[in-house]
């Protein structure tokens, strides 16, 4: 559990030393009472317009079908869209909202280099990118509704990656861990690590 003093629930040097680009750590209330600064609403506008890197996954479950849409989008796209099994992805957040830019600050123990962008995902029920695998360390922070992550317990780093969809899905995935994200909980996956995230209910993971 985070405290007001150390928002890993550690020490900063007891963090590198034992889980830095070696295993995945769970903190609950890493951010305690978070509060998303900005809304869905905000992301969808967003990805109406031209500058941001916008994307939309969809899951069509009875076809086991995986589609990548690129934005920008246009309004009335959204409501089309349905409740359920799907995903908006914006990167460069910290671009283009100052609040979301104040995040990097916790981070700055870390070499300015190694700090790429805040990505936001809005997701409603049962919405995902599915199983995959990042080349990157990643902090996944729980900022609105909630998600379930399921993790493997060891990298990989020559997966087989499924052959029928544009997004980088493994092939196979075997969870050894699974936990459901509450705002303010926070996820940090080493690179290599195989996870899934799926909406409980619609839901902004940074």
């Amino acid at each position: 559990t985070g405290t007001a003093q150390d928002f890993l629930g550690m020490s900063v040097s007891s963090f590198l030393k034992n889980y830095w680009q070696k295993k995945p750590l769970l903190i609950r209330q890493a951010f305690p009472g978070y509060q998303a600064p900005l809304s869905p609403e905000d992301l969808a506008g967003l990805a109406c317009e031209q500058g941001p890197l916008a994307r939309i996954v969809t899951y069509q479950r009875k076809k086991d079908k995986w589609c990548l849409r690129n934005g920008p989008f246009e309004e009335n796209e959204f409501p089309k869209l349905g409740h359920a099994d799907w995903t908006l992805l914006i990167q460069d957040m910290d671009k283009w909202d100052a609040d979301v830019a104040q995040l990097i600050h916790a981070f700055e123990f870390l070499p300015r280099w190694r700090i790429d962008d805040v990505m936001i995902s809005f997701a409603v029920e049962g919405g995902s990118v599915g199983p995959h695998i990042d080349q990157y360390d990643v902090f996944l922070l729980q900022a609105q509704g909630s998600r379930r992550w399921q993790i493997e317990d060891a990298p990989r780093f020559d997966p087989a990656f499924r052959p029928d969809s544009e997004l980088k899905l493994l092939e196979t995935f075997h969870p050894s861990q699974q936990w459901d994200l509450a705002p303010g909980d926070m996820l940090y996956l080493p690179p290599g690590f195989a996870h899934h995230g799926v909406a409980l209910d619609p839901c902004m993971t940074f």
